[in-house]
């Protein structure tokens, strides 16, 4: 019994292991807290609210499977880690939706309705009301329910105090970008080119669109939750988890998202990162080049062989979706990214596409 605790305890190193826990213990965990919060979200009173809280969870499920992989890294605070990563996902897909398809534009109430991101990782602030500023507001108390499970489990992390000024950075960011993509058409580039200028020093090598992406990712911050299950997690090591994964890891997931979504921005008149390159060599160039930068980045970490497990799992996650074929342009950009891939992504390649079909 205690060797299967040790062994329970350590972090997954090689591609079997890692999606042995994913499919014993974190899919079936994902799958009933999605299931609690899909019951409340059915009985949402404002039938807009509904719509948009059971559509992102609806079409957005492999975004909380995705993210719920770091608590295979310390599957004896699973019983944290998940509930965590799912309710805070879950107020990012439906923030993402309540915006994407909002009946407003208005900066102020994108701002405040996200305003529940930095109330679920700062316990102790007194939560704002989200929906002050939109028509719709009666959502039976949908959102403060995933803000105040995010800050239960917060305060079962030994090591969050050392963590939180990192996310706090990251979800600030994160709030900038969801503001200013969503606001108006015609406003939405200036703001954008406007507050990157205003964050210069911050990965200058990576162009605007770039480091945009970057703070769109979530996975920066489910890695300084994980971090936090270590009470003896201080201020050097939550800053070093917080360089490894901002920019490159994080910018590798979204614009891995944003390469497979083109078609389907164009048509809904949504912006698209990747569509601000001149070329499809041009975004392959770029992508290889971040993704490259990631691998590097990662070794600033124990066990850096999960990490990089973790790259090669986003790559396959999507360059696997079925959207990658319906499009030339987009398929044509992702064979080539996945041309000379190692055996671990062609593994986890399959197991995306396995997970797809039958889970």
């Amino acid at each position: 019994m205690i060797e299967l605790n040790k062994s329970r305890h350590q972090v997954p190193s090689d591609p079997l292991r890692l999606m042995s826990r994913v499919y014993k213990f974190i899919l079936p965990t994902v799958k009933t807290e999605l299931s609690r919060i899909r019951q409340h979200a059915s009985i949402i009173p404002d039938p807009e609210l509904r719509k948009q809280a059971l559509a992102s969870i609806q079409t957005k499920e492999f975004h909380c499977q995705g993210g719920s992989v770091y608590a295979a890294a310390n599957l004896p605070q699973r019983h944290v880690l998940i509930p965590l990563i799912v309710a805070f996902q879950t107020i990012s897909d439906y923030l993402d939706n309540l915006c994407d398809r909002s009946t407003s534009m208005d900066a102020d109430d994108f701002r405040l309705i996200h305003q529940s991101m930095l109330d679920a990782v700062i316990p102790d602030r007194e939560p704002a009301d989200y929906y002050a500023l939109r028509t719709e507001k009666e959502d039976g108390g949908y959102l403060i329910g995933l803000v105040n499970q995010c800050r239960m489990c917060i305060r079962e992390l030994p090591g969050y105090s050392a963590a939180q000024p990192y996310l706090v950075d990251l979800v600030g960011l994160y709030i900038d970008l969801q503001v200013y993509k969503h606001i108006k058409p015609e406003m939405r580039e200036p703001a954008l080119l406007a507050w990157r200028q205003k964050h210069q020093e911050r990965a200058p090598h990576l162009h605007w669109n770039e480091f945009a992406a970057a703070t769109g990712s979530t996975l920066g911050m489910f890695m300084l939750f994980l971090s936090a299950c270590d009470p003896d997690l201080d201020e050097q090591a939550a800053s070093t988890v917080h360089k490894a994964y901002f920019p490159h890891v994080c910018g590798l997931h979204i614009m891995l998202d944003y390469l497979i979504d083109q078609a389907e921005d164009r048509l809904g008149g949504d912006l698209n990162f990747c569509s601000y390159y001149e070329s499809d060599s041009e975004t392959l160039t770029r992508i290889e080049m971040i993704a490259a930068s990631a691998r590097q980045d990662i070794k600033l970490l124990p066990v850096s062989s999960f990490h990089r497990m973790i790259i090669e799992g986003l790559l396959a996650l999507y360059l696997s979706d079925p959207k990658v074929g319906q499009h030339m342009e987009i398929k044509e950009v992702s064979r080539r990214l996945m041309r000379r891939s190692p055996l671990t992504r062609l593994f986890f390649w399959a197991n995306s596409r396995w997970i797809r079909k039958f889970l």
